[in-house]
């Protein structure tokens, strides 16, 4: 079976389970669904059972703007050589995601990672509120868009004076161009583009 072969395999199951909201083919390797949060249990057992074994990651994306978290699985067929993103966005405000460690039992740490960051509760994730990876963090999620580095950085560091050679650098026009180029990427993504 051809990679092609292998999306449109992945089209026909999904018709099976559920009705996503999105559908993005990203190349002959990456399909991506935006599913409805009550759907994506079901689907993620679905899918593991018609052979995409491996959570190979689980985060997070902020969207303060619409007040949304999206959710992101992505599985991975050894078999059928194509990844499965799925999606799903919840409340900002009470981000609360059932964990899928029923489901595939390394999410567990993918999780806690997710709450660390993003702030998303994983109810059914016993150790979803462990520090993973921030020792005795006491701000907002690092990852939210409205987290303020710099603030928290001067109230919990001593602060530093640096050189304009090294503000200048960081300011150069290619260093800008790259951050706009991200800018434009992420927003192509937030309305389904590739």
């Amino acid at each position: 079976m051809n990679s092609m072969n292998n999306i449109e395999h992945v089209q026909s199951l999904m018709k099976d389970i559920c009705s996503p909201i999105k559908e993005n083919i990203i190349d002959q390797f990456q399909i991506a669904y935006e599913l409805k949060q009550d759907d994506i249990h079901k689907t993620l057992g679905y899918l593991k059972n018609a052979g995409w074994i491996q959570l190979s990651y689980l985060s997070a994306v902020d969207w303060p703007d619409t007040n949304e978290i999206e959710v992101v699985y992505i599985l991975m067929n050894w078999k059928k050589p194509v990844h499965i993103q799925l999606r799903t966005r919840i409340d900002r405000e009470n981000p609360v995601m059932p964990s899928i460690i029923s489901i595939y039992e390394g999410a567990k740490y993918y999780e806690r990672e997710a709450h660390e960051f993003f702030g998303v509760k994983f109810p059914g994730n016993p150790d979803y509120e462990k520090q993973l990876i921030l020792e005795k963090w006491d701000d907002m999620p690092p990852m939210r868009k409205d987290f303020d580095p710099r603030q928290y950085s001067d109230a919990h560091f001593v602060g530093r004076e640096y050189s304009h050679d090294f503000t200048e650098l960081n300011n150069q026009p290619s260093k800008q161009a790259k951050r706009q180029q991200r800018k434009t990427r992420i927003n192509s993504l937030d309305k389904g583009g590739k």
